[in-house]
């Protein structure tokens, strides 16, 4: 381990790592958007749900290195080049959980109410999403997890979106060694740090759920 080398960039692993939240954040949020959308279709029409897992499956499965490398020669060395791969891969992950959590609400709450008189989007974001929390943020914690993993495959890109991957393949360029762990120690204690927020937020978001865990 090469300590100067590592005090020499210290600033720069500060800003390489606010880049690599940045570009998982981004990926994560449109993400999120997207399958809550796709999720609430596949849970109110029941005929989409096979199509929709099985769309969301097939973007799973495509190399990450293969899908950054096939976008390059049609949008550039962009920030969408970086992105779509990212948000693609947290498809799967958020709609099964969120469907999961909208399926498993109990049906005789369901019932209550549309017998109090909720019309679907209010009974959508006043009963069922509440009470499909946990299973959603355990959605959002995977794939938050997972895509901090993958932007270090961004590095592939270069300098401008790489994150801390960049210096990942710079070391491996350069065969230095230390460069290679200052890229991949500080994304792992990055992907820890944003699993245990997440989980501090899911405990606050469903007190009731703890309690009745703890019970």
């Amino acid at each position: 381990m090469d300590i100067p080398w590592v005090l020499d960039h210290v600033d720069e692993l500060a800003l390489r790592t606010l880049q690599h939240f940045g570009l998982a954040a981004l990926a994560v949020g449109v993400g999120f958007v997207l399958s809550m959308g796709l999720s609430i279709l596949a849970v109110r029409v029941r005929l989409t749900m096979g199509p929709i897992i099985t769309m969301t499956g097939i973007f799973y499965t495509i190399p990450s290195l293969a899908l950054f490398a096939a976008l390059v020669p049609v949008t550039g060395l962009s920030l969408f080049t970086a992105e779509v791969p990212l948000v693609l891969y947290t498809l799967l992950i958020f709609v099964r959980n969120i469907s999961a959590g909208l399926d498993g609400v109990p049906a005789d709450v369901i019932e209550a109410a549309d017998g109090m008189g909720y019309p679907g989007r209010t009974r959508l974001l006043r009963v069922e999403l509440p009470l499909a929390v946990p299973l959603i943020v355990a959605g959002v914690r995977l794939a938050s997890v997972s895509t901090i993993g993958l932007v270090t495959i961004s590095g592939i890109l270069g300098d401008r979106f790489g994150g801390l991957g960049f210096f990942i393949f710079e070391g491996y360029r350069r065969s230095f060694p230390t460069e290679i762990i200052a890229g991949a120690v500080p994304s792992v204690i990055l992907a820890l740090v944003v699993d245990r927020l997440l989980v501090v937020a899911g405990a606050r978001l469903t007190p009731w759920f703890r309690e009745r865990t703890d019970a």
